[in-house]
């Protein structure tokens, strides 16, 4: 589906917030390579009357929102802190897509994929992902509560394009909230079959999409899952021969993490289907992450 945009004519300029989040960083860096005119927003999102100043200001064709509240340095920080979780992750956002729509703007909005967990109809295994239209089933954290309960509103939105990320993983595995180097340092890790971003591969595409003037509900991820410890033996292969990792249950997870984690297939065919080049998520990880970093590690 896609949004008449008053932007569909003019030279390409977009509104980009979360200007220290690390999306929106590799937001700006994009736009620079592809001569992409850009300003990072200024205005808080639960602040309208400062994000119809930003949009009177910049006059973009687009919007994105890479803002919000994923906490520092995990989910559980939301559990202590539900009233500024909500300010931004559910206030924040359905103000900011309220103010782009009486605009005529499409809002790219980055969400979360972790509103589901494995069930009776989606097993662990099966290759049975959860599509775009199905009802969130996960709201074991406070955190994807909050995401679930914004993405179901701003489905009334007609000018929103949300984007369901998981997992995010970079070539940059320096980088503290890549999922790569999340697990490299953990002293244990579960190991389940998970869909998962490779931002490498699919912001690009998320510019794209902002160009087609694409709106509704994406799940944004590679198609396929891959388990942690896949991930941890390509890391082995590719990178540190010496690494080596201990895994533990679910249960023995529940005991050192306060909310629950969503784990998860999603169907990427819709997104499959407008961009045919999209790789699986094992040929993704090979070529867009660990290919790039073996020459440095081996050097």
């Amino acid at each position: 589906m896609g949004f008449p945009s008053n932007g569909a004519q003019k030279p390409l300029k977009f509104l980009i917030y979360g200007r220290t989040g690390w999306i929106g960083g590799l937001l700006g860096k994009l736009c620079e390579a592809q001569s992409i005119d850009y300003v990072y927003g200024s205005g808080r999102l639960e602040n309208r009357s400062s994000l119809e100043a930003d949009i009177a200001n910049i006059r973009p064709t687009h919007v994105f929102n890479a803002a919000g509240v994923t906490g520092r340095p995990n989910v559980d920080w939301c559990e202590s802190h539900k009233v500024e979780t909500i300010r931004t992750n559910v206030v924040g956002t359905l103000t900011l897509a309220d103010v782009c729509r009486e605009r005529g703007l499409v809002l790219i909005n980055y969400a979360t994929g972790c509103i589901f967990e494995y069930d009776a109809g989606h097993p662990l295994g099966s290759g049975v992902g959860f599509k775009e239209e199905d009802t969130p089933n996960f709201i074991g954290s406070f955190y994807s509560k909050t995401k679930a309960m914004v993405e179901d509103l701003l489905n009334n939105f007609e000018n929103v394009c949300t984007l369901r990320v998981r997992m995010p993983i970079s070539s940059d595995l320096s980088n503290p909230r890549n999922f790569i180097t999340k697990i490299t340092r953990y002293e244990k890790v579960v190991d389940i079959p998970n869909s998962m971003t490779i931002l490498d591969e699919l912001l690009p595409i998320s510019i794209e999409m902002a160009k087609r003037n694409l709106t509704g509900i994406y799940n944004f991820t590679n198609p396929g899952v891959v388990s942690h410890n896949e991930i941890l033996e390509m890391y082995k292969e590719y990178i540190d021969p010496s690494f080596t990792y201990k895994n533990f249950t679910l249960e023995e997870q529940a005991k050192v993490i306060v909310a629950p984690r969503s784990n998860n297939e999603l169907d990427a065919s819709k997104l499959k289907k407008e961009f045919p080049e999209l790789l699986s998520i094992k040929e993704s990880l090979i070529k867009n992450v660990f290919k790039p970093n073996q020459k440095t590690a081996a050097a």
